[in-house]
């Protein structure tokens, strides 16, 4: 009988502490169709912003991927030294970062890049910084 109360104690610990690390997260979502970025702190919305992401003749992968690296004022060795501020890696070159052109959130603008209003990638550049690499996710969806 001690072991099965033992057994069931450690089960509900363990469940405990997953959950816990679970919530421990910050999600980015972005829908494509939608041009929208929706940030999950602890598993709560705390942002919904818009977006522009790959427009015709350039793509916007689609999957799930942890932060890999951030570079405050990064300039992109593939465009003409274009701006990217802000930037939060994810996959390869791809990054969720700054854009000048804040006309154009919304709807498909970029060579594939997932582009924010500078003060919501500032934002998100330091939640990231905050939860950690590990801890970010980026999640984009058709």
């Amino acid at each position: 009988m001690r072991n099965i109360v033992m057994g069931a104690a450690a089960l509900v610990c363990a469940q405990f502490v997953a959950s816990s690390a679970l919530s421990a997260n910050l999600i980015a979502s972005v829908s494509l169709s939608g041009q929208t970025m929706t940030v999950m702190q602890d598993g709560v919305v705390t942002h919904e912003w818009k977006v522009s992401t790959a427009r015709s003749g350039y793509s916007t992968p689609v999957g799930s991927w942890s932060a890999k690296w951030l570079s405050r004022d990064h300039r992109s060795r593939k465009y003409d030294d274009a701006p990217m501020p802000f930037a939060v890696f994810y996959n390869g070159g791809y990054a969720v970062h700054a854009t000048f052109e804040t006309k154009r959130l919304g709807r498909p603008a970029s060579h594939g890049c997932i582009r924010l209003h500078p003060d919501n990638a500032a934002t998100f550049f330091s939640l990231t910084s905050r939860y950690g690499l590990s801890n970010t996710r980026i999640v984009v969806s058709r």
